[in-house]
């Protein structure tokens, strides 16, 4: 049975000898935390089932054997295993609220939590917020929290994965939301209402190149490759994305979507249209914004460039 080395007896101990470990064995932090201490810390409080503000006067306390122990295990599953710590508590944190996670789900980590957090102000006045959808939407992290965040709204997440939706439907569950939430299993807009319009649609697609795939570490390949995996140069469910969204926006609606490091390849694409990137007090980058009419304004460039890709396929 694995367990601390004879001497590390209190809480901060397993902390840092947990945080040397990581760091030695040349572990990847990103999904949730940036540095090994953070996730050492996250971990050792999972294991003692105890808040993650805890107060720095307990952090001397003497931990059992079986507590030792327990600290251990998990430890030594963080490193051979290299997953995510979120995957192995199942627990992660958006918008300041707590999401079941698990393998069939990205680890939530979007800046979009900023936007979300302010009802989509100074773009929409979030009084007029009504309808929201989110589309691929993993472990629904992104439209439970505008759900939550906008009292008023409907939000409809949509997914192709059923199990990814399952995980979702757990955490509309456990905040309370099943008469303003819905699920859907669908290909991006394909499965929705012809008539359903919305006042935001938000997006986290998949939009990884290949290149850059294949350089992630490897905590990012234990996450299911359908929620990375963008296509060769990362583009191709936003296209389709931006090519079918006019339809299902309201006349002032706004489309926000991630696209990370594909935003340089966005850009150097489509130079005529006015993407709007999105700055975030807390950091992060690659979320773009547009009205619904700049959309309706670049429908044939963009149609063009989503069949030349779809023949490419």
């Amino acid at each position: 049975m694995a367990t601390l080395p004879d001497g590390l007896l209190s809480i901060q101990d397993a902390i840092r000898w947990c945080a040397s470990r990581f760091n030695a064995n040349g572990l990847f932090f990103g999904h949730g935390t940036d540095n090994a201490l953070d996730e050492a810390t996250q971990l050792v409080l999972h294991v003692l089932h105890l808040p993650s503000d805890l107060p720095a006067m307990y952090r001397d306390c003497r931990l059992t054997k079986d507590e030792r122990a327990a600290i251990a295990e998990l430890f030594e599953r963080r490193i051979a295993e290299r997953k995510p710590a979120a995957y192995l508590t199942n627990k992660a944190w958006f918008a300041g609220l707590e999401f079941y996670v698990d393998e069939n789900v990205l680890v939530p980590r979007s800046p979009m939590a900023e936007l979300v957090e302010s009802g989509f102000d100074p773009w929409l006045d979030p009084e007029s917020v009504g309808r929201v959808l989110d589309l691929c939407t993993g472990s629904g992290c992104i439209g439970i929290a505008a759900a939550v965040y906008l009292p008023e709204a409907d939000v409809d997440l949509v997914d192709i994965s059923p199990a990814a939706l399952a995980v979702a439907a757990r955490n509309v569950a456990a905040h309370g939301l099943e008469e303003r939430v819905r699920m859907l299993e669908s290909d991006l807009f394909s499965a929705l209402e012809a008539d359903r319009t919305y006042d935001v649609i938000v997006s986290n697609p998949p939009y990884v190149s290949a290149t850059e795939l294949a350089t992630l570490p490897p905590e990012y390949h234990r996450e299911p490759s359908l929620g990375l995996a963008g296509g060769e140069h990362g583009l191709d469910l936003v296209l389709r994305i931006l090519c079918d969204a006019p339809r299902f926006l309201n006349e002032n609606g706004v489309l926000v979507v991630e696209v990370g490091n594909t935003a340089a390849e966005l850009e150097r694409r489509f130079p005529e249209i006015p993407f709007l990137w999105v700055e975030f007090e807390r950091g992060g980058e690659g979320v773009f914004l547009l009205r619904r009419h700049q959309l309706v304004d670049c429908q044939s460039l963009l149609k063009q460039a989503a069949a030349t890709s779809e023949q490419s396929l």
